[in-house]
């Protein structure tokens, strides 16, 4: 009798211990929180200076949560960010790509005009300055007199010499010196004989100084073998 006994209680613990661990309920497994995950990805594009990826990035949250505040504080660090873009390509000058960081600055705080107002100023005046550089060059250039001899548009102007003709040849540098001086140009004389340059160059100096003896002439010398004699002008405004 007690070894059935024995045998039935072990059968009733084993058949108990099975049930309890069939009962037991399984370990969650971790799952990622996905909004913290686009947040942190938000965090780091926005300290990476990737603003239009960060900005794409919180219009994503804010329309999955309109109304958390957490996301109000990362709209203002975007919004700073591209204030502080603004304003670092304005000082290297690019006036277009400052206004264009501001305009997304202003989108992002609308209800913060005081805070773009100083880089905005500034980028109205370097606008200003452009305009006022581009109106004085129009007007210097319609106040020089018409090149002669040289294309003015071009980076630099190739005359060929009559070196055959001496009255040719003076009204060629009585033109080239005016050019010279009009358009602020350096020379280069190509000749084809080294005893060519000392004549030549003497030439068209004398006149250039006749023209405006404070301007500092610049002739430098090539001895081209294969072509005649000429001359290369280079406006100075070109280069």
């Amino acid at each position: 009798m007690k070894p059935f006994a024995s045998r039935y209680l072990l059968l009733v613990a084993f058949s108990l211990l099975l049930g309890a661990c069939q009962s037991t309920p399984p370990v969650a497994t971790e799952v990622p929180d996905a909004r913290a995950t686009a947040v942190a990805q938000l965090q780091q594009s926005i300290a990476s200076s990737e603003l239009a990826t960060a900005e794409d990035q919180l219009s994503a949250l804010q329309a999955q949560t309109p109304d958390d505040p957490q996301l109000v504080q990362y709209q203002r660090q975007l919004a700073e960010a591209y204030l502080q873009r603004s304003q670092i390509v304005l000082q290297k000058g690019d006036v277009n790509a400052a206004a264009t960081a501001l305009s997304r600055a202003r989108a992002l705080m609308p209800k913060a005009p005081a805070l773009t107002g100083g880089v905005n100023n500034a980028i109205a005046h370097a606008r200003k300055a452009e305009l006022d550089k581009a109106e004085a060059a129009l007007k210097a250039a319609e106040a020089r007199p018409a090149a002669k001899l040289i294309d003015p548009t071009a980076p630099s102007s190739t005359i060929a010499l009559n070196v055959t003709d001496i009255r040719q040849l003076r009204r060629q540098l009585d033109a080239l010196a005016a050019d010279v001086v009009n358009y602020q140009c350096d020379v280069t004389l190509q000749v084809p004989r080294r005893e060519d340059y000392p004549w030549l160059s003497t030439l068209l100096h004398k006149r250039v100084k006749k023209l405006a003896p404070d301007f500092q002439q610049k002739i430098d010398r090539q001895i081209v073998r294969h072509v005649p004699a000429q001359m290369v002008l280079t406006p100075r405004q070109a280069q």
